[in-house]
């Protein structure tokens, strides 16, 4: 049974990556590893976010069934538990709250690092204070105050959500080595550096840009894209597209070491690397990734290394959803009946490929109202609360120009695409119950500039 890393990304758009015809280098590393093995040029995610996303990469399976993304559900197979059923040593290494323990994420892994006991030293000496200190208190808001006003007016970054790429793959690292002599091993490592605040090391930023970027400029331009959007100058861009460029770099030296060693260390592993979804830079007049379905957010790279020396490039249509069947299958494991995806390899091995089009889904877990998305080669359809929007892709890849009252076969088509899909949705629906999340947490995931 083969070795397998998966490798997975926050926020990396497929367009900011080198294989996929970037002019700025900012994967040398993942470059040299896609030269070797395959790579999915229309790679998508089924949703526009972290929480959405990662139940189509871990269970094969999407946002909205199973009772929703805000828990995984036990009807829900995470692709460790596949693993350990089968005798894998496996571990997982993030430090996104949520995919903490506490949502399920942790079932199947023998050894789970998430953050959430062990969060960055300023975030400590933060949650210090709401600890220490009555909430209702004088003190306690003026060093609330405090903390807010020190961002946004001096750019200290008072209190990092997440741990920095050389720290995480230190953690998956030190868990490689201490199993090298008891195979077989599935290790997930997933980044978060290049989630805003975009605070990258200077050495990363020189590969850009003569002067580096202070981290205090970094953090107040965080806030004014975030807050002020369309305040952004055109110059203010170009230095947040830098400084997202020099985090891409950071994060792919750490996959190269991390690569590089479980494979030394393992004598060679199947390689996954993708992301969880993208993001925008006023592409449609916003900054980071809300619940839109533009490309710009759900268009992922994805490369594929199985250490044989067969590869591709392949433009076919591919979706996250695939990614948990074709690591399975590849291990010479039977993919549980509850996963909704397609194995890779039929593609790789040119054994035809089944999949015409692909589905996003999302809903508001305050409100309840649902988002869906449909795309082929050829058509992008939304459907959001506020009416429904159709492009053509062929004639505007950009998605600026909705064509909906023009085309109504297609729209019917796709109307019945997505009806189908609410009908599976509802197949598979259960009560997850009560979802509490601990004041600690949704103040780190606060500090990553989630609303939910």
């Amino acid at each position: 049974m083969d070795d397998i890393l998966l490798v997975t990304v926050d926020s990396l758009r497929a367009d900011h990556v080198g294989w996929q015809g970037y002019e700025r280098e900012t994967t040398p590393n993942l470059d040299a590893l896609a030269d070797n093995g395959h790579t999915c040029t229309n790679a998508f995610a089924h949703a526009c976010s972290t929480r959405p996303s990662f139940p189509s990469i871990l269970t094969s399976s999407y946002a909205l069934m199973y009772g929703g993304y805000e828990r995984i559900s036990e009807e829900r197979t995470l692709l460790s538990e596949v693993f350990n059923s089968a005798g894998y040593r496996t571990a997982g290494f993030h430090s996104n709250l949520y995919l903490s323990a506490d949502f399920g994420y942790g079932r199947g892994f023998d050894e789970f690092y998430d953050s959430k006991t062990d969060p960055s030293a300023t975030a400590r000496v933060r949650q210090f204070v709401k600890d220490q200190l009555d909430s209702d208190g004088l003190l306690y808001q003026t060093l609330a105050q405090a903390f807010e006003t020190a961002e946004r007016t001096a750019g200290a970054n008072v209190g990092s959500a997440y741990v920095s790429a050389d720290e995480i793959t230190d953690h998956a690292l030190e868990w490689a080595e201490s199993v090298a002599n008891d195979g077989p091993r599935f290790l997930w490592v997933h980044y978060m550096d290049v989630h805003h605040p975009y605070v990258p090391p200077e050495r990363h930023q020189r590969a850009f840009r003569d002067e580096p970027i202070s981290d205090r400029r970094a953090i107040k331009l965080r806030r004014k894209m975030i807050e002020s959007p369309d305040e952004v100058t055109q110059g203010e861009l170009d230095d947040i597209i830098d400084l997202y460029d020099a985090e891409i770099r950071f994060t792919d030296e750490q996959i190269g070491r991390l690569v590089e060693t479980v494979r030394e260390s393992w004598d060679g592993a199947t390689t996954l690397v993708t992301a969880d979804h993208g993001e925008e830079f006023l592409d449609h007049g916003q900054f980071s990734h809300y619940a839109t379905f533009y490309d710009e957010v759900l268009h992922v790279p994805l490369l594929y290394d199985d250490e044989t020396g067969s590869g591709g490039s392949h433009d076919e249509l591919v979706g996250l959803l695939d990614i948990a069947p074709t690591l399975v299958e590849r291990a010479g494991l039977e993919p549980p009946s509850n996963f909704c995806g397609e194995n890779l390899r039929s593609l790789f091995d040119g054994d035809g490929w089944s999949r015409e089009h692909l589905i996003g889904d999302w809903a508001n877990t305050n409100t309840g109202e649902r988002r869906f998305s449909y795309r082929d080669h050829e058509w992008k359809y939304i459907r959001t609360g506020d009416g429904e929007e159709l492009y053509d892709l062929t004639t505007d890849p950009e998605e600026r120009e909705s064509i909906v009252d023009t085309e109504p076969e297609i729209l019917e088509h796709a109307r019945d695409v997505i009806d189908d899909h609410e009908r599976a949705i509802e197949e598979t629906a259960t009560d997850l119950g009560e979802v509490e999340m601990e004041e600690a947490v949704k103040d780190r995931l606060r500090d990553l500039g989630y609303k939910e």
